[in-house]
């Protein structure tokens, strides 16, 4: 039997975030995923690229990951955000001597160092691929048999295996789900001219069209990201396009600001819902990331609200080794539950709200988020509140986030 002081099911962007941070602390864990890691790491597993905040980024700073995609990032030192093509709306700007808004960094290139790093590590098992079978957990510990026959135990399991985690399902948790009647399509353009390391998040009646600055290309032509979500009835249609004509329509949809475009990759598509957990522990146990809560991408905020948890669940669990506690100890997972709960939430419903509020059609409607906006724009203490979510610099900070160590 394999023992360690975590176990973790998922060995994605927060299941290992996760381990790395109990590794640097002195906890040891046993990451278990169905995946292969050479196909997490392929380009054709996952064309996304992530926003991370630049809370997330002093995590991954902190834990020798971002030294790891020294030359392969962008900074985003500036979002527009804007009602169509319409002039005003808002513009985030912090200035060149403050830290970027977030990090453009794609997903695959992210989770090759995460499972490179993990590798190196010396309280890190990566068990992949291996599939859990029955799964105990209860006074005297957690055991966990793989469908292999290989036993493992430890004090706590954490779920951080996605939207869709049979272990969530499993403890019987509650959950408050709904689909959006939305698809992201998302893929890597190439464009004319270079776009100033500004991300752009342009609201259409149909859905939101964000534009995320990306490192130039190796001929040097300059590269966004596009997320654009539409209509499921549009979905297919747009998808069977040939290249030429998704390009001309995403030029289309840009207004052309940024020249000539042309796809750089692939084109990926995922249907959108939203998702939250009515608890987040149970007996000896601790979900985190995508098993917790999942939200519609229009904030960016997605991964970023896993990476909180993975901070805040890792600073909860080393200050309770050091007092000697269990770890599936009631009140070490009572203090994470409070302390992600209010967060996840509170993102959780603006987000939402935004989707909603951004879907109304008319001429009334859109008069009135253009005013909202301008508002925003004016009011130098609201404007600056925006700036810190969408840094991930509010609330009460697990020390990994703001660059320290626990």
């Amino acid at each position: 039997m394999e023992r360690a002081d975590v176990i973790i099911l998922g060995g994605g962007l927060v299941g290992l975030s996760l381990a790395l941070a109990l590794d640097r602390h002195g906890l040891s864990s046993l990451v278990v995923d169905p995946a292969q890691p050479e196909t997490q790491v392929a380009p054709a597993y996952d064309g996304r690229a992530t926003a991370v905040s630049s809370a997330s980024w002093r995590m991954l700073e902190t834990l020798g990951i971002a030294e790891r995609l020294a030359g392969r990032t962008c900074p985003i030192r500036a979002i527009r955000v804007s009602e169509g093509l319409q002039p005003g709306g808002i513009l985030f700007d912090p200035g060149e001597e403050d830290d970027p808004l977030g990090t453009m960094v794609e997903n695959r290139l992210l989770r090759a160092a995460l499972q490179e790093a993990a590798r190196e590590a010396e309280r890190i098992a990566l068990i992949m691929p291996a599939r859990s079978g029955d799964t105990v957990c209860d006074a005297a510990g957690v055991r966990v048999a793989l469908e292999d026959g290989r036993l493992l135990a430890a004090p706590l399991l954490v779920a951080a295996e996605g939207r869709n985690s049979p272990t969530r399902e499993a403890a019987d948790i509650p959950l408050a789900r709904w689909a959006y009647d939305h698809v992201a399509i998302v893929a890597t353009i190439a464009h004319e001219r270079p776009h100033g390391e500004t991300a752009y998040e342009i609201f259409y009646p149909d859905g939101p069209f964000a534009i995320l600055p990306m490192l130039a290309g190796e001929d040097g032509v300059p590269r966004s990201a596009i997320v654009w979500s539409v209509k499921a009835r549009d979905a297919a249609p747009m998808l069977a396009l040939p290249e030429g004509a998704l390009a001309h329509e995403i030029e289309k949809r840009m207004g052309g600001f940024l020249g000539a475009v042309t796809l750089a990759g692939p084109r990926w598509n995922y249907p959108l819902g939203f998702h939250h957990a009515a608890r987040i522990t149970g007996q000896r146990l601790a979900l985190a990331g995508d098993a917790a809560h999942g939200i519609h991408p229009i904030a960016g905020q997605g991964l970023n609200l896993g990476f909180r948890d993975a901070a805040a669940l890792a600073e909860v669990l080393v200050e309770g080794a050091r007092l000697g506690l269990d770890l599936g100890d009631a009140q070490l997972l009572d203090r994470y539950e409070r302390w992600r709960s209010l967060d996840t939430f509170m993102v959780a419903m603006a987000t939402d709200s935004l989707t909603r509020l951004y879907g109304v059609p008319g001429r009334a409607a859109s008069a009135l988020r253009r005013f909202g906006m301008g508002a925003v724009q004016r009011i130098g203490p609201l404007k600056a509140r925006l700036m810190a979510e969408a840094r991930g610099e509010t609330g009460e900070l697990p020390l990994l986030l703001r660059g320290l160590t626990i």
